[in-house]
């Protein structure tokens, strides 16, 4: 599935992880989907926190290789209201 909005986050501080996806989120439209890479699998836990459950549907999460070849994790939500 192709995503209408992805977030590279390979390295990135968490805080700012967090900001940008909640301020992308609110940006998107209705039944848009983004995707969330990032080296740590973790902030998966920290989205769910900071994301209303209502804002979002959970599609998949699992792995992916970027251009590089490096392996990064992916998730993959879809904007509900």
């Amino acid at each position: 599935m192709k995503a209408d909005y992805t977030l590279d986050f390979r390295g990135s501080i968490t805080s700012i992880t967090l900001l940008k996806v909640t301020q992308t989120v609110m940006e998107m439209a209705p039944d848009e989907t983004i995707e969330i890479q990032g080296f740590d699998p973790a902030i998966k836990q920290d989205l769910f926190r900071v994301l209303p459950e209502s804002s979002y549907e959970f599609i998949s999460e699992g792995m992916a290789e970027n251009d590089n070849g490096d392996n990064c994790f992916r998730i993959l939500l879809k904007k509900c209201v």
